[in-house]
């Protein structure tokens, strides 16, 4: 690739995956977009790591995400599955058939009302049956001139959006969709619903040869691969093919990173059926205990309180007014901590690999880490970083987003924080002269300076990285209007403009290798302990046997012990 990228492929395996994958491939596209003229200093992220480049039939050039998305048979509404920007009427072919035909045409899904608006901004369909983008930013350059008035920006209503598909904005590879047909998204039957149910799938020929197949496509085109990021619903059966996945990935690509998101929905209650929690239950724990085996690092992600039966409240950001019940809203958020916590391995310059990463972080066999973020980051008018610092206190600066609990007092063994989107004059004191310094983080001369001697006071016996960017975490539209009292550029303000939608934001993210997760792996394995696998015999049906649940408890507790430390820094 073009400046020496270090490619990544993104693997997204299941619906709720979708809905972040969407929104964080939805950023990804509003960073690409921004002016050349625009006040945040381009070129700090390479797009090139997650994006290639490639040519219609018709010699379009295109810039499409480097992406394989499984999902399952009716899951796509109205996206078609080899997308939109490779279509070619050519191919309906004369038939030579000269004996009676019989056509079934299949109602097709309305469009949502959002994407007909962005595809009229954007193309148009040709006479000769030929998809004409307008403008398909390469990364290369500023995005082509034009003095046509942009269309004003359109959030998707939450009632409007019922699949993941219903706000991408983003054109996809012909071989970026492979749908899983034996199973359905909607209704009770034929459903994917337990670990061993996804194992299977990628056993199959059929599966297996259709995934290898992508895989080699964009694989063979790549001079750096530096890896693989799985986005994977770990609550469903797709933990049990994205395990697989995971095993099928480090066997043949051995020496690259492959780094896992296991993502869970919003909260969930008691009150729903019993078969759903301890499913859910038991996938999450074969999910993480499986996924961490093939994996160079595995960390959930959830809004919830808790991985286990009981529900705990979901997360609150105090900048944020969010529906936990709805997907949208908290893939939106996920995404946004994802595409911050990611930033180390996407850098143009200096970037640190997903191998160097994961070897950071997981240490001693602590493959499995914890993120959290704080969006936005909490910055106002005429206030510095060690201002902003200082007025944290000892406090844990991020909202918590693996589903461990309270972080507070727990030991973080290593960690990686990046924090985005400060304008450089706000990154060190601005006292004047002869005025005594608050704080030691007053005294440094540098925004990089002032972050790690802060994450050295908060956790002094921790392994850090830090990065500092001046480029903020783009939240236009379709992104939800979930954020108060914030201009359009995501700063501080006492009274938000009226109607206006936030651009870009300011964000402090963090993956932790913690303690926490001593105490969470823990009372997972205590809670399996409780179930009685003859009681759930469809599970078992699956492919999993009371064996297997009886080595998941060993490896569930030998990866707690590794997390094992004080429970109190102060001790």
């Amino acid at each position: 690739m073009a400046g020496g990228a270090r490619e990544v492929l993104t693997l997204q395996l299941g619906h709720f995956a979708g809905f972040v994958g969407a929104h964080w491939w939805n950023q990804q596209d509003a960073a690409l977009r921004e002016p050349a003229d625009a006040k945040e200093t381009p070129g700090e992220l390479c797009p090139d790591v997650l994006y290639r480049t490639g040519r219609t039939l018709h010699g379009q050039e295109t810039y499409t995400p480097r992406l394989i998305l499984m999902d399952l048979k009716g899951s796509l509404s109205s996206l078609k599955q080899e997308g939109g920007l490779y279509r070619d009427t050519q191919q309906d072919a004369a038939i030579a058939w000269e004996g009676k035909l019989t056509t079934h045409t299949e109602e097709l899904h309305p469009k949502n009302p959002y994407l007909q608006d962005l595809l009229s901004a954007e193309g148009v369909l040709c006479s000769d049956g030929v998809w004409r983008v307008k403008s398909i930013p390469s990364g290369k350059g500023p995005a082509p001139h034009t003095t046509a008035t942009p269309p004003k920006p359109r959030i998707p209503t939450e009632g409007s959006i019922q699949v993941w598909s219903d706000f991408l904005r983003v054109h996809l590879h012909p071989r970026s969709i492979c749908m899983i047909q034996k199973y359905n998204h909607d209704g009770e039957a034929s459903r994917l619903k337990a670990f061993g149910q996804g194992e299977s799938v990628l056993k199959e020929p059929r599966y297996q040869e259709e995934l290898e197949d992508r895989l080699h496509f964009y694989v063979e085109e790549c001079d750096y691969l530096q890896g693989f990021q799985i986005l994977c619903d770990l609550h469903d059966g797709f933990s049990g093919l994205g395990a697989k996945a995971s095993e099928l990935l480090r066997d043949e690509y051995t020496g690259t990173g492959i780094v896992t998101w296991g993502l869970l929905p919003g909260p969930y209650s008691l009150r729903q059926e019993p078969q759903k929690n301890i499913y859910r239950l038991l996938n999450t724990a074969f999910g993480l205990v499986h996924l961490s085996a093939h994996s160079s690092l595995v960390c959930p992600l959830s809004l919830g309180g808790s991985l286990g039966l009981r529900p705990e409240p979901p997360v609150h950001f105090p900048h944020l007014h969010y529906d936990a019940t709805l997907p949208f809203h908290c893939s939106a958020i996920l995404a946004t901590a994802l595409d911050t916590v990611t930033v180390p391995y996407r850098l143009r310059s200096s970037p640190v690999s997903m191998a160097q990463l994961a070897d950071m972080l997981n240490f001693s066999g602590k493959k499995v880490v914890t993120a959290g973020a704080t969006i936005p980051f909490p910055l106002v008018p005429n206030q510095s970083l060690p201002d902003a610092l200082v007025q944290l206190g000892g406090a844990t600066p991020w909202t918590p987003l693996s589903a461990c609990g309270d972080p507070s007092g727990t030991r973080c063994f290593a960690q990686s924080v990046v924090l985005r989107g400060l304008n450089r004059a706000c990154h060190t004191s601005q006292l004047p002269p002869g005025t005594p310094a608050p704080s030691v983080l007053h005294t440094c001369t540098t925004g990089e300076e002032v972050l790690a001697r802060y994450l050295e006071q908060q956790q002094p016996a921790a392994r850090s990285s830090s990065h500092l960017l001046l480029t903020p975490c783009k939240v236009a539209p379709p992104y939800p209007h979930l954020f108060s009292s914030l201009s359009q550029q995501g700063s501080g303000l006492d009274s938000p403009p009226s109607g206006a939608a936030v651009d870009s934001v300011p964000v402090l993210g963090a993956l932790c290798s913690s303690s926490s997760l001593d105490r969470t792996l823990g009372d997972l394995a205590k809670e399996l302990t409780k179930v009685d696998l003859r009681r759930w015999a469809s599970f078992m049906e699956a492919g999993v046997e009371q064996g297997d649940l009886e080595e998941l408890l060993h490896e569930l507790r030998s990866l707690a012990q590794c997390y094992q430390g004080r429970d109190s820094l102060t001790d």
